[in-house]
């Protein structure tokens, strides 16, 4: 009987491991884009936000195309009349639908949205990395370059640059004008988060290797700030926006016939007393779409962050 037991054991235990060893071989690991949309959609404020931003998205793409009124075309019959069947938000003192208005507003200070937040990012990328990576005389004259751009008077170049446009390209010099000095800031912050990746193992083996300098920046240091990228690429559309409608409410932005935010809000405050609507649209689309921005921010944030509360762990 003992030898029995004493037999029996060994096989039990080789069956065991071999049963342990097929379960982890059925494992699947998950990666991290799997990972991190998995976190995402586990938030309901940033799907709340997604969906927002996809119906505003929507709106400003085909909304033009339900309603037979255009933002260039007054109904002179029409003058600062409230919501109505013909006119579902009003008019404003000069006639020109509402509605047709948001929508080409909202589509015109999300283009300059997405367009300058995505530019600044690559550009304060390249730069930021650039300037860590090199160190020595370069770091320190880049530094001093980046320095001395903070303090250029931006709000008032910007304007300026406007002012000097003409022919409906406005808003394309109005996105230049947010790139050219909206990047300087961003670039600071990435070249300080840089320290530490040139120093790891995978950056020197690599410059031992011989691979060039622009190629370790792209395919080593940038992809590594990756999170960082993605976050700072979302909430910078919020900040071009309202940089956007800030310069358009001065007057100092989008011109007319075109339109944007900015400037139906700017249009609005005039006659706030008397036409409220021309002023109130505006300003819901707006905070609509800075807080599904914010919303989807946040979310992604949760999700990219390793010790988010959500479960699970990358690779």
């Amino acid at each position: 009987m003992n030898k029995k037991d004493v037999s029996s054991k060994p096989q039990d235990s080789a069956a065991d491991r071999k049963a342990t060893a097929g379960a982890w071989g059925n494992f699947k690991r998950t990666g991290k884009m799997t990972l991190y949309t998995r976190r995402f959609f586990r938030r309901p404020s940033a799907v709340v936000g997604l969906v927002m931003l996809i119906i505003l998205i929507l709106f400003a793409l085909f909304g033009s195309k339900i309603s037979k009124w255009s933002y260039d075309e007054p109904d002179f019959s029409s003058l600062a009349t409230p919501p109505s069947a013909e006119h579902w938000l009003g008019t404003t003192p000069g006639g020109s639908d509402m509605y047709a208005m948001v929508v080409r507003g909202l589509g015109r200070s999300l283009s300059i949205g997405i367009v300058s937040s995505i530019t600044i990012t690559v550009i304060a990328a390249l730069v930021g990395t650039a300037i860590s990576y090199f160190e020595g005389w370069f770091e320190q004259v880049g530094m001093w370059l980046l320095d001395m751009l903070l303090i250029v008077p931006s709000f008032l170049l910007i304007a300026l640059i406007i002012s000097a446009s003409s022919g409906g390209s406005d808003w394309l010099w109005l996105a230049f004008g947010l790139t050219a000095f909206g990047w300087i800031g961003y670039a600071r912050t990435l070249r300080t988060l840089t320290l530490s990746l040139r120093e790891r193992e995978y950056v020197r083996a690599a410059k031992f290797e011989g691979v060039s300098s622009f190629r370790i920046i792209v395919r080593h240091l940038v992809p590594n700030l990756g999170s960082v990228l993605i976050i700072n690429t979302v909430l910078g559309v919020i900040g071009t926006i309202n940089g956007e409608t800030a310069l358009s409410f001065l007057g100092l932005g989008i011109k007319a016939p075109d339109t944007s935010l900015g400037t139906l809000l700017n249009a609005g405050q005039s006659v706030v007393q008397t036409s409220p609507w021309v002023l109130l649209v505006p300003s819901a689309v707006l905070v609509l779409l800075t807080f599904s921005v914010q919303l989807i921010g946040d979310g992604l944030r949760d999700a990219i962050d390793p010790y988010s509360r959500s479960v699970g762990k990358a690779d």
